[in-house]
């Protein structure tokens, strides 16, 4: 009997052990596998404040309304005209005529060194003919003579040659006095005819200037407001359209840009305003009249 009970207190106490140690155990784990906190993003910093989740539908009648403020400025630029571009026409003919007259100038200088250099070797060779003309006198022997006669000969050949050249010389000098003295006169001309065009410029573009920025601070507020990818894609394509519109409007079931005929099923996509669709044809952003006519009033 005692051996029992001996016996069953050895179990008790082995079972006790192995508990306390699974105690143990589980909180040495639970201390090394520690919950991680977890880590959120603030994504609000990530898009442009001044974008809000626009409809389609709002989507387009800024597009469309930015088209139209964009084309108004169109419109001012062509009332300059071709003014701008024949300002910068004559101001690059006006630097070309200079640089002309720049490089006729130091031509000239060349040319007058030249001269100079001709003139001297004619002045050297007249002295040799004068020496050897005097050494003729003291020969001694027929070689010696036709030696010297030969010299002589050489020299005013050579002085002849040189007055040649340096009339030649002059003669291109006195060109080239032509050349910049007409070069001159168109000059005078083209800067009166700048001062002119200018003038006119600046008229136009005062009458025109206030407009001009009221439309283009309209147009940077209505931009503001447009998600970049779109407003870079509007941009794109009004830069490749021969007419400067990017958003058009459907006209008597055709594209307003092209032109091309739009199909039924498409033109109900495009009045549903359920996703911004896209002319196949030009690439023209396109919406239905009902809307574009109620952005133009």
């Amino acid at each position: 009997m005692a051996k029992k009970t001996e016996a069953k207190a050895d179990n008790e106490a082995k079972t006790t052990t192995k508990k306390d140690k699974k105690t143990v155990a589980d909180k040495k784990g639970a201390k090394d596998t520690a919950p991680v906190e977890e880590i959120t993003v603030d994504t609000s910093s990530l898009k442009n404040k001044n974008v809000k989740d626009y409809s389609v539908e709002e989507k387009l009648y800024m597009l469309y309304k930015l088209q139209m403020i964009v084309s108004e400025v169109d419109k001012i630029k062509t009332l300059r005209g071709e003014l701008p571009l024949e300002v910068q026409d004559l101001e690059d003919e006006i630097a070309g005529l200079k640089t002309r007259l720049e490089k006729y100038q130091a031509e000239i200088r060349e040319l007058e060194d030249s001269v100079t250099a001709q003139k001297n070797k004619v002045s050297e060779s007249k002295l040799l003919v004068e020496k050897y003309k005097g050494q003729l006198d003291q020969v001694r022997n027929n070689r010696e003579f036709d030696n010297l006669s030969k010299e002589v000969e050489f020299q005013e050949l050579e002085a002849e040659f040189s007055e040649k050249k340096a009339k030649e010389f002059n003669a291109a000098i006195k060109q080239k006095k032509e050349n910049i003295s007409g070069s001159k006169e168109i000059l005078d001309g083209r800067k009166i005819d700048l001062e002119q065009k200018k003038k006119e410029l600046q008229e136009i573009v005062a009458e025109t200037r206030q407009e001009e920025e009221k439309l283009r601070d309209k147009a940077k507020s209505i931009e503001e407001k447009i998600e970049l990818r779109l407003l870079n894609a509007f941009k794109r394509i009004r830069k490749g359209a021969r007419n400067g519109l990017a958003v058009v409007n459907i006209e008597r079931d055709a594209c307003g840009g092209c032109f091309n005929k739009i199909p039924p099923q498409k033109q109900l996509d495009i009045k549903l305003h359920k996703k911004i669709i896209v002319c196949e044809y030009c690439g023209r952003i396109m919406i239905d009249p009902e809307l574009a006519n109620a952005t133009e009033k």
